[in-house]
């Protein structure tokens, strides 16, 4: 059956992989995600610190999941996206996806930074100690290490190609280190609490616990998105840089 090709472009799935295509259409999403990120952020932070009552065990310290558990989150998903990007990459040799995945890395080393820093603001309190070496703790560690080695790589390598190819292995064989971290709690014996939201269970949190904790998630889902779009763009010219295209932005000022 021959495939009618005539209708909108934006059906085409393949049509943005084009980085003159997409290129455009990040520079209008990129404000967009900026401003829910800041709107969801200010609410989440204001009903998670403001609002939402003390834990009956854990007291006022307890505040700083609401940004330990979506930066843990967002290092987990982002490093899953970098990986779906890069299988991409491999498929069907797209530029863009590998390009996708590289401007995803920093944001995503960033979070499981934030991830590693406020669960040692957490632990300190409630375990007595900044770290310990505990199978979540030491998995999400992996994590920001896996981050920095792609980042690393594909800086180091001079060759555009090779390091696409190198990062993409990369991120594809350390994927597999994010079901660990996600199920470590159940497979070994840890300190960490386990999940207080779950698809089996629900949640056990409060009503405003929840929505505090459901609105920062979104909030760092939108600034991912948001960075990420904002740093594609940036290689986007630094990889086009030599086609016509580029060099008439550059021009018109409009890049």
């Amino acid at each position: 059956m021959k495939l009618n090709h005539d209708g909108p472009r934006w059906l085409n799935i393949f049509h943005f992989a084009s980085p003159l295509q997409f290129y455009p259409l990040a520079g209008k999403l990129v404000p967009i995600f900026a401003v829910l990120a800041a709107l969801l952020a200010i609410v989440g932070l204001w009903l998670g610190f403001a609002i939402a009552p003390a834990d009956a065990q854990q007291g006022e310290g307890y505040r700083i999941i609401f940004l330990h558990v979506p930066t843990s989150w967002m290092a987990m998903f982002i490093y899953i996206v970098m990986a779906f990007w890069s299988i991409m990459h491999l498929v069907w040799r797209t530029r863009l996806s590998a390009m996708m995945a590289q401007a995803l890395a920093p944001t995503g080393a960033l979070m499981a930074f934030l991830s590693l820093f406020t669960g040692a603001l957490w632990g300190k309190p409630m375990w007595g100690t900044w770290w310990v070496w505990d199978a979540r703790l030491t998995s999400m560690l992996l994590l920001f290490f896996l981050y920095l080695g792609f980042i690393a790589l594909t800086r180091s390598i001079d060759e555009p190609d090779r390091a696409d190819k190198a990062g993409s292995v990369l991120a594809i064989v350390g994927v597999f280190n994010v079901p660990v971290i996600y199920f470590s709690v159940k497979w070994w014996n840890t300190l960490h609490q386990g999940a207080s939201i779950s698809m089996e269970k629900g949640s056990t949190m409060v009503a405003t616990m929840l929505i505090a904790m459901l609105l920062m998630s979104l909030a760092a889902w939108m600034y991912s998105i948001a960075t990420a779009l904002s740093r594609v763009r940036t290689l986007i010219l630094l990889r086009e840089g030599r086609t016509r295209w580029v060099q008439e932005l550059i021009a018109g000022g409009k890049a």
